[in-house]
């Protein structure tokens, strides 16, 4: 999350693509190992469930923000999903929070949506530097892409949150701090 303002800068004011695709990749990376050095050794806990999620949208929202300044015609529908997708996914997190439960782990539909979201978005941080004649369709499918996947996720979420059975169960939140 400490790079977001860096990237903006790099990516926006400089219009660093190359650099700024760099630091994305790092940061998908470091996100990438920390997931799996957390189960490895069994180090998850109930605020890593919370932070990491988070870490993930702040990031996926700095980036395509950043992208609408270059493609705001084809990423403008994957923005307002994005945004309606995540605040619908914090109000319900705030409401099962203040009931003192929380989902026990990502859908599967949402480790899905979350990667298609990190490959286009960093398929669209390095556009730029390929240099192709016309890019507007590659940045249109990747749009659409990104906003089916997050419909979907969120279809299943709302689901989950409504009572349905996804793998993922609402559970109490241990007061060790333990997941």
């Amino acid at each position: 999350m400490l790079f977001l303002p860096v990237y903006a800068y790099l990516y926006v004011w400089k219009e660093a693509y190359l650099l700024s695709a760099v630091l994305l990749a790092v940061s998908m990376i470091t996100d990438a190992i920390d997931g799996i050095v957390a189960r490895k050794f069994n180090m998850i806990s109930t605020l890593g469930k919370v932070i990491d999620p988070i870490a993930d949208k702040l990031t996926q929202a700095c980036v395509f923000f950043c992208l609408s300044f270059r493609w705001w015609a084809q990423l403008k529908y994957v923005v307002i999903v994005l945004v309606l997708k995540e605040s619908f996914m914090l109000v319900m997190g705030i409401i099962n929070l203040r009931k003192g439960r929380m989902l026990d782990g990502a859908l599967k539909a949402g480790k899905f949506c979350t990667t298609v979201l990190f490959v286009s978005m960093g398929l669209l941080v390095v556009l730029p530097c390929l240099n192709l004649a016309n890019e507007i369709p590659l940045v249109t499918v990747l749009s659409v892409l990104c906003c089916c996947a997050m419909l979907i996720s969120f279809g299943f979420y709302l689901s989950t949150y409504m009572g349905g059975k996804h793998g993922v169960n609402l559970v109490p939140i241990r007061k060790d701090g333990k997941a």
